[in-house]
């Protein structure tokens, strides 16, 4: 079967308990996920969603390894658009790995299904989700207020 799949790899001044934690902190998540954030118990077989600003679940999901504070997969699908929801579930793998001063961090999204609409999708935001993450955690500060900034096109 033909597979879609986007990888984001980022560098990150911090330890891999700090990045796990912000990974996995609900509140934490929200200063760098433009108000969103994800509820779960972060292991195995626990569910997963994530809530929106308005409260409504846009995605949901299966947490399908978690090994703190290294490695983390998500069996994950989109719950508001029925367009993405249609194409089933995609994973996402989370990897933690040190690299010197700094903290590798590589995320793969995959679907078993090509082209997709979801990949496409989250191309567009990990990158941003990802570098707020990376400037909040060494500068105390996001990058980006809104996830849509004029002059950026959203997938």
């Amino acid at each position: 079967m033909a597979r879609s799949t986007f990888v984001y790899v980022s560098y990150i001044r911090t330890t891999p308990a700090k990045l796990w934690s912000a990974l996995t902190d609900s509140e934490f998540m929200k200063s760098y996920w433009f108000g969103r954030y994800c509820e779960s118990g972060w292991t195995p077989g626990s569910p997963w969603k994530m809530v929106s600003v308005d409260g409504g679940i846009s995605d949901a999901g299966t947490i399908i390894e978690a090994e703190p504070p290294r490695r983390l997969v998500i069996r994950w699908r989109n719950k508001m658009k029925p367009e993405l929801e249609d194409e089933g579930d995609s994973l996402c793998t989370m990897e933690i790995e040190p690299a010197g001063t700094a903290v590798k961090l590589s995320i793969t999204h995959t679907i078993e299904r090509e082209p997709s609409k979801l990949i496409a999708a989250v191309s567009g935001g990990w990158p941003k989700i990802i570098c707020n993450l990376k400037s909040l955690l060494e500068t105390g500060s996001v990058v980006l207020d809104d996830p849509n900034p004029a002059g950026i096109q959203s997938k």
